[in-house]
Order: structure tokens, then sequence, then C-alpha cells
């Protein structure tokens, strides 16, 4: 008979514990550390705080505007003077840092993505706002194309094929107008190869030796992206697909030579994404590299969220702690999540 099952009723053995003690049930019991919110809150292996969160912002031309995106729930685009205000109450909510993103107008895009390096552009005055009204918070700016462009691509295009070296050429202008306007972290979201060193190089050699890279290092190919298209205004103009610079969703190890070129080359933060559906590879990336992570918790995991939560699906404030949760029990330092006021106001409860 096994210890566990051994009878401990006899008179003989009533002063004496149970040989189970030594070991498992009833000496084990995992309830008791549970019993009391205290004790659960003591005992909680991860920290979900307001310092954790990113907000991403879709700015749009104009003055006192809210403009929904449709397949967003509860996400606008707004003008430069909202941007402001968004960041004031980002400021009191404890979040350290808005993450900017240009719906464009379709005039001034084009094959060669010029308003990238336009230093009046929309992310660039949104910044310079922001930077005026010396609030405590940090800007990060996109260094990508495919906002600009008038095909759709984080590239340019040569010959029909996304040209890696005369791309990275252009994200370097791109990432000095950034700068410029007083970018804190600059985040190469556009997968070509290189283009974290060449980038590094021009920030060293015109002054801005303080400027963070947080590399989008490990960016897949994903079905997920569809509603920040709708954002950004490049639904519909994406001539074929993207498979030829961001990761396939099969890969891992990839993800991780990837990482650990874009360290090599001067990255100070490293980026997954799509974020929910990867938390494998943040996972890995955390615990291999031990540098900042983040992941993004895209548009098509926050527009399967909120569509559940309109519907009365899911408990939106338990599920959106919990998804933000599983990112920190993953290893990330923080996330990039549309949910981010609500939830700080959540925790601040």
């Amino acid at each position: 008979m096994s210890s566990r099952m051994r009878p401990t009723s006899s008179a003989a053995n009533a002063g004496t514990p149970p040989d189970s003690l030594s070991g498992g049930f009833p000496a084990i019991r995992m309830r008791r550390n549970r019993k009391s919110p205290w004790s659960r809150r003591l005992v909680a292996e991860h920290l979900l705080s307001p310092n954790d969160l990113i907000w991403p912002l879709f700015v749009v031309d104009g003055e006192a505007q809210r403009i929904p995106v449709a397949s967003m729930p509860g996400v606008e685009r707004l003008s430069v003077d909202l941007i402001v205000e968004a960041a004031k109450e980002a400021e009191a909510l404890g979040i350290p840092a808005l993450a900017l993103f240009p719906f464009t107008d379709p005039k001034k895009r084009s094959e060669s993505a010029e308003e990238a390096f336009n230093p009046d552009n929309l992310v660039c005055r949104a910044t310079r706002a922001i930077k005026a009204a010396k609030l405590d918070i940090g800007v990060i700016l996109d260094v990508a194309l495919d906002p600009y462009t008038s095909h759709g691509h984080d590239g340019l295009i040569v010959g029909g094929e996304i040209v890696n070296d005369e791309t990275t050429a252009a994200l370097v202008k791109q990432s000095l107008v950034q700068a410029e306007a007083g970018a804190d972290v600059l985040a190469p979201s556009d997968m070509m190869d290189g283009r974290i060193g060449i980038i590094r190089a021009a920030l060293e050699t015109a002054g801005f030796k303080n400027t963070q890279i947080m590399s989008y290092a490990a960016k897949y190919a994903s079905a997920f992206y569809g509603p920040f298209r709708d954002a950004v205004g490049s639904t519909g103009l994406l001539k074929g697909d993207k498979r030829t610079y961001q990761m396939d969703p099969a890969n891992t190890e990839e993800a991780l030579r990837e990482v650990a070129l874009d360290l090599d080359e001067g990255a100070d933060m490293i980026m997954v994404k799509p974020g929910m559906p990867y938390l494998d590879i943040v996972q890995r990336v955390s615990s291999e590299f031990g540098v900042p992570t983040f992941a993004y918790q895209v548009s098509g995991e926050y527009a399967m969220l909120a569509g559940a939560f309109e519907r009365g699906w899911l408990d939106a404030d338990k599920t959106m702690v919990e998804s933000l949760l599983a990112f920190k029990r993953a290893g990330a330092s923080g996330v990039l999540t549309y949910f981010a006021p609500r939830v700080a106001k959540l925790l601040a409860e």
C-alpha cells in the first residue's frame, strides 16, 4: 500500500503525524496560498502595472478630429491637438510611453514615400507638440515606409522587387527626421536586413547618441494586421504580400537569429509582433538574450477581444488584464496595447 493511502486513524498513531506529511497531500495543500486576496497578492509571481504599457495612437490631419476606426471598436484617429491631450492622460495614468502612427493623406503617398522624410509630417508634428507640453512621457516612432507608400509596402520597389539596400538608405533619412523632431525611441518595423546598424551609425554621426532603438526584430507576416492597415489607410493599397521580408509564422530559430543580429548592430530593445499568437517567441527571446523584450498586442488581437466584449461574450475587465498578464508571464518587459488607458485605470482602482 502506498504511504499516501496508509490508514492513520488508529489510537496508537493518534499523536503521530501521518507518513504523508513527509510530502504530498495533505501536508501540501496548494489552495492554502489562494485562500485570501492578500495571500494571492503576496505570492503572485508576475505583476502587471501601468509601467508595462505602451499606448499606440493614430494621428490624423486637422484640429479637434476624432475619427473612429471601424475595425477597432473604441480606437480613434486623433488630430495633433488631441494627441497632446491623450499624452497628458497617459502621463496621469502612469503610462510611460506612446507609439505614434500616421494616417497619411492618400495624396501625400508616393512610390518613393517622400512624406516619410518631411520634417513637418504628422508624427513629427505630434512629437514636437508632445515635447512642447513638457510631459514626462516617451515618444516612440515607427521607422517604416508603409504609411507613406502608394503601394503599401514597408520598402521601395524596383522592378517588382522590394529592394533592401535602397530601402535602408531611405529609412536612415526617415530616422534622422524623426530624431530631429524629438523622438525618444525609433522603432524600425520594416524587417530589412542590416537596417539597425546603418540607422545606429547615422544617429551617432548626427549627434543623437541617446536616441534608443526598439527593433521589431521578430515581425511575422501575419494575418492579424488587417485592422491596423485600416487605421493608417493602407487597406486596398497593398500589392502582393510581405512574405519576402517579414518572417514565416512557422519559424522560431530564425527569430533568434534576427534578434542576435539586431542586438549586435546596436538595438537597445527588441519587439516581437504579433503578440499573443507568438508568446513562445517572446519567452525564448527574453530567456535566451536577457534584454528588454516587448510584444505588440496587435490590431487583430484587439479587434477579436473588443468584438467579444461588445457582444457580452467575454468579461472585458478580466480578459484585458489576463491577456496582458500572459505577456508578462512569457517574459515581456512591456506591451504595446490599445487597451493601455483602460487597463491603467483598472489597475489604479
